[in-house]
């Protein structure tokens, strides 16, 4: 089957966005005008509520993907002297790693094989055991593999501890709950083009009021300094540079969107319903996912490739690309894979359609073998 629409992506940024998303486009902004401004306070403002976060963080945004926000958190909250704890088990864990040496800050990990979710009581003997480590860096989703790490108990183990938390929230926030309330958290770190269905170009960073007070001088950095951003905005209501307009005016309705739907509970349970008609639908084209139905998030899957000869992912890749849907590559090193999102805006018949493709592609491919040996 042909289409001439535009494809549905079925991947972990950016998403299928709505009309109404799209359309807030359209219009150009002043960057310093006071109707521009209004709408990067409200963003904020919204930002703060689905964490419950008003009375004690601040939204800080930032231009640019996600990736730069993480490295602003990094870069802003840890001291130059700090030391920094990441629990590692999958590609974005490795990234937040490797911002810390570039930045300069001392690096300890925890690694785990990329199947496995991190376990708090492994950090509470790190953090024991290592008097100098100041911060915890935790990825609540690893989008890799789609592993969902126990945020809540990490963060009480860091508390308990009195070490600083900072949260890689990229394809999580939104969806599945995080609540300053219960959950003590120096940053929260996310992005407009995941969960929220806004498009790509602006990350945030809930931060702490407390400890971003204490944060002037950290960043080593003029763009990417939080603090300086914030304190610049509090004053002025404006972005220090050039804000991306269009993609903050895009986040705005697709807030509103998210309000109308019904906010987080809709949101992440419209995900999960998407996950399971995923996972079912392709277990029964023989396809088996890589991770434990105990430790998946509903957000992205990972599945096995097919063991058949005629397999190829470039091939099946725009296979399924001719029939309106848009995958993701595996972001293994040691099995192959695929990945398919659950995000976005494409309704309840995506999902089937989108495993439709597939068994039409499986048939155009010749691929007779899907189903790989269980891994031991």
């Amino acid at each position: 089957m042909e289409t001439s629409r535009s494809p549905i992506l079925l991947t972990p940024g950016p998403l299928t966005t709505s009309d109404r998303t799209r359309a807030a486009m359209l219009r150009d902004w002043g960057s310093w005008d006071g109707d521009f401004n209004a709408i990067t306070t409200r963003v904020r403002q919204q930002i703060l509520r689905i964490v419950h976060g008003e009375a004690t963080h601040e939204c800080v945004p930032l231009q640019g993907s996600g990736t730069f926000s993480v490295e602003a958190a990094i870069g802003t909250v840890v001291p130059r002297d700090g030391h920094v704890l990441v629990p590692n088990n999958g590609a974005y864990c490795q990234r937040i790693a490797r911002i810390c040496k570039v930045l300069g800050r001392k690096l300890t990990t925890i690694d785990y094989p990329e199947d496995r979710q991190v376990q708090a009581a492994d950090v509470d003997r790190a953090l024991a055991a290592d008097p100098t480590i100041t911060h915890v860096a935790l990825v609540h989703c690893e989008t890799g593999t789609g592993v969902l790490n126990p945020l809540h108990d990490v963060a009480m183990v860091a508390a308990r501890h009195g070490r600083g938390l900072i949260v890689d929230a990229m394809s999580s926030f939104g969806a599945l709950e995080i609540d300053a309330r219960k959950t003590p958290f120096d940053a929260v770190v996310a992005a407009s083009g995941k969960c929220l269905e806004g498009v790509p170009g602006m990350g945030f960073v809930i931060v702490r009021r407390s400890t971003l007070e204490t944060c002037e001088g950290n960043s080593a950095s003029l763009a990417m300094d939080l603090y300086d951003q914030w304190v610049y905005m509090g004053k002025t209501t404006q972005w220090r540079f050039t804000p991306p307009t269009h993609v903050v005016a895009a986040l705005d309705e697709a807030i509103a969107q998210y309000v109308e739907e019904g906010g987080l509970p809709a949101r992440g349970a419209r995900y999960a319903r998407n996950c399971q008609a995923l996972i079912a639908g392709l277990a029964e084209l023989g396809f088996r996912t890589y991770l434990d139905p105990s430790i998946q998030a509903p957000i992205i899957v990972t599945f096995h490739a097919p063991e058949d000869p005629a397999y190829d992912f470039k091939t099946f890749y725009n296979e399924v690309k001719k029939r309106g849907y848009i995958l993701y590559p595996g972001k293994l090193t040691q099995v192959e894979t695929f990945r398919v999102g659950c995000m976005g805006h494409f309704g309840e018949a995506g999902i089937p359609g989108a495993v439709a493709a597939v068994a039409d592609t499986l048939e155009a491919m010749g691929i007779r073998r899907v189903r790989t040996a269980a891994v031991a």
